[in-house]
């Protein structure tokens, strides 16, 4: 090859594919920055990640380009960055482009004085001046003359960048000397007030909320789930059905494979891009799982288990651990892995191709582009009542067809696989491998979970320093974030729930410590997103909303209270409410931007109950218990006596297995069967 840079040093796919650049690319760290002073130069931070489509277009168009390589090396000391490694360094510098530019995204190109402060910046810029978008090279020098010509107003613009960066931690909490009396902030009216605003945007003819382009949101579909569990409002579970349902039919969904895409491009959830991230469908595969247990509707258990086998089929290693994303191009063209012609399924199904064809609405001139994107536009039923054919031969129709598609994409170019392993998105795997089981009785799923927390405690584990964010080739590298220790610290909860393994709460236990110790704002409550002692960040952030991945606050909002339960810490309970009551207001009235939030406050309000199992069946009963569906709740079951956790004191004196239902301690007099313990919980 031609060029090689520093990149080439590097373990991440995303900058991998940049080490052949002309451009002479820094990793992030000293190297840049000392050059950056020495030879006083702006610095051009460009940040996107292996499964971006229009990261891989701008590195075509711009950085593969001679002469455009030539002017950014000229004038600017040039660094790369994966998001996906560094998002604490995406949600500083993604924050200045939205407050210079009003929009964000990906590919994020930024540049910043010699002293990491941003000053200006924007998203994709095209070669040549289209899109109402200077091109490039015009950025590039009109950036260069402002650092040398306007030196003064750059460093103004530069400090004031990074104030409002700092002062925008703050939002939506309210003033600490403000805060409520927890009667006032956890009132049933709120509750149906986050509903109310949460419905203004929903699409009641496609599902999912406001228009394209369309994301899963699950975390506000799950908060539908439980608003129908606490108050029997029909429209909530209609809207999340409706939502789930039109994706699991959609081209956001891989008809053939199984798994999600990123988002919607249309608002009908045709036209996916094509991206298939790890985070999404691990969220996917957890509301799933609730919308199973509350509907018993065999479409979210099929969705489940073909998302399942997709997971680990393509993004599972053999020792537990699950890879980052699948790429939306291959061949240098997005989607062209997943799509069909109809002559291609004709000759692959032969006499099963006229029904199959019909039922995935593939047409000789496509529905995509002049080819086939699968969806499903009515259900089986309607469908083979309609062809006048039995539903079975049906299913044997599609379940078949399926797998000969399967078999023979195979066979095309794959998309990349970003194989580096986040630690965060891999608990979120952890977690949905726990819901998929209690959904659907599937100890296999559980097997997962069990093999991949033993990966994540031992192959990003850093000793005395905590852990790591990210391994790859058995090198792991960053200190770990916020999210990452909340999603894992909430992984151990969900594994002990299912399990009944002590042993996973006192490690969740001290965790929680560490990161009290190391990430806490004493004033507030609320966390920062880096570690105390990292020193390469112009800011520390705290992030709150609930974006593609839940809020480090929100987990460990609900992480706290919960701990606080399971070993008697008021100090955590009280903690967890006053973090969520802080935010009260904003999530009122912006529920869809924090869903994990509204959710937590939602079960504030009703209460989080606290269940017991004891006995010498509590392992089938506890499996039995967890097919139902209930909202955030604490659970511990043990088959004897275990020390050291209050809600199992003297609750194992008597012969049999007993369920116990209990607020705050208190616990109503005790169950023998599971059936009793949900009438309870439904008359509290």
């Amino acid at each position: 090859m031609t060029h090689t840079n520093r990149l080439a040093k590097e373990t991440s796919p995303y900058l991998l594919q940049h080490a052949h650049n002309p451009v002479d690319w820094y990793p992030w760290g000293d190297e840049a920055f000392e050059k950056a002073r020495q030879e006083d130069k702006p610095v051009l931070v460009s940040i996107g990640y292996a499964a971006c489509h229009w990261c891989h277009v701008m590195e075509k168009e711009s950085f593969e380009d001679e002469a455009t390589a030539t002017v950014m090396n000229e004038r600017f000391v040039n660094i790369k960055i994966d998001r996906e490694e560094r998002p604490d360094l995406d949600h500083i510098y993604m924050d200045a482009v939205q407050a210079m530019t009003g929009s964000g995204g990906w590919p994020l190109n930024v540049f910043l004085t010699p002293e990491g402060k941003p000053f200006y910046g924007g998203t994709y810029f095209p070669p040549r001046p289209a899109f109402n978008r200077a091109s490039w090279v015009d950025t590039l020098q009109g950036v260069w003359r402002a650092f040398n010509e306007k030196r003064e107003e750059v460093n103004t613009q530069a400090e004031n960048l990074t104030r409002h960066i700092d002062q925008s931690n703050g939002f939506g909490q309210q003033a600490v000397k403000d805060l409520l009396p927890a009667e006032q902030m956890f009132t049933k009216d709120k509750v149906h007030l986050m509903f109310a605003n949460i419905m203004r945007n929903a699409d009641k003819e496609d599902g999912g909320f406001g228009k394209a382009p369309k994301f899963p949101q699950t975390f506000v579909i799950r908060y539908l789930l439980h608003y129908h569990y606490h108050t029997g409002n029909e429209e909530a579970l209609q809207q999340a059905c409706l939502s789930l349902d039109r994706m699991i039919r959609g081209g956001i969904y891989d008809q053939v494979g199984g798994g999600f895409a990123r988002y919607a491009t249309d608002n009908e959830w045709l036209i996916p891009h094509f991206e298939k991230m790890l985070y999404d469908n691990a969220l996917l595969v957890s509301v799933m799982s609730e919308a199973y247990q509350l509907t018993g509707k065999p479409l979210y258990r099929q969705a489940i288990e073909q998302t399942m086998e997709f997971i680990e089929r393509e993004l599972l290693l053999p020792d537990g651990g699950f890879y980052s994303a699948l790429d939306a191009d291959s061949e240098g063209v997005e989607g062209k892995f997943y799509v069909w012609n109809k002559t291609e399924v004709d000759a692959l199904l032969q006499e099963d191709a006229p029904v199959f064809t019909a039922f995935f609405d593939i047409s000789p001139t496509g529905n995509w582009e002049h080819t086939n994107i699968l969806q499903v536009k009515e259900d089986p039923e309607t469908f083979a009542v309609r062809r006048g054919m039995p539903v079975d031969e049906l299913l044997r129709i599609i379940n078949e067809g399926r797998v000969k598609l399967l078999q023979a994409r195979s066979k095309r170019i794959r998309p990349l696989l970003d194989d580096k392993l986040l630690l965060g998105w891999n608990a979120l795997m952890n977690i949905a491998c726990c819901n998929a089981c209690t959904a659907t009785g599937n100890e296999h799923y559980l097997k997962l979970a069990e093999r991949n927390m033993h990966f994540m405690l031992t192959r990003f584990d850093a000793g005395p320093e905590g852990f790591y964010h990210t391994t790859k080739n058995g090198t792991a590298r960053y200190p770990a974030f916020l999210d990452d220790y909340s999603y894992l610290i909430q992984a151990l909860l969900q594994l002990q729930e299912v399990t009944g393994n002590t042993d996973y709460l006192h490690r969740a236990r001290a965790l929680t410590e560490w990161v009290t110790e190391r990430f806490s704002e004493e004033e507030t409550g609320y966390f920062y997103y880096t570690h105390k002692d990292q020193q390469d960040v112009i800011v520390r952030k705290k992030e709150l909303y609930d974006g593609a991945v839940p809020s480090g606050n929100a987990m460990m909002a609900v992480n706290l209270y919960s701990l606080g339960v399971i070993f008697d810490i008021s100090a955590w309970r009280e903690r967890s409410m006053k973090m969520t009551g802080l935010l009260h207001q904003a999530v009122n009235r912006y529920p869809s931007s924090f869903g994990l939030w509204a959710t937590l406050l939602m079960s504030l309000t009703y209460g989080i109950p606290e269940i017991v199992i004891t006995g010498s069946n509590a392992t089938e009963v506890r499996k039995e218990l967890l097919r139902a569906f209930l909202p955030l709740k604490v659970l511990q079951s043990a088959e004897k006596e275990v020390q050291g956790f209050p809600l199992l004191a003297q609750k194992n004196n008597t012969s049999g297995t007993w369920l116990f239902l209990c607020r705050q301690y208190a616990c109503q007099r005790p169950v023998n069967e599971v059936h009793s313990l949900l009438q309870q919980l439904k008359n509290v």
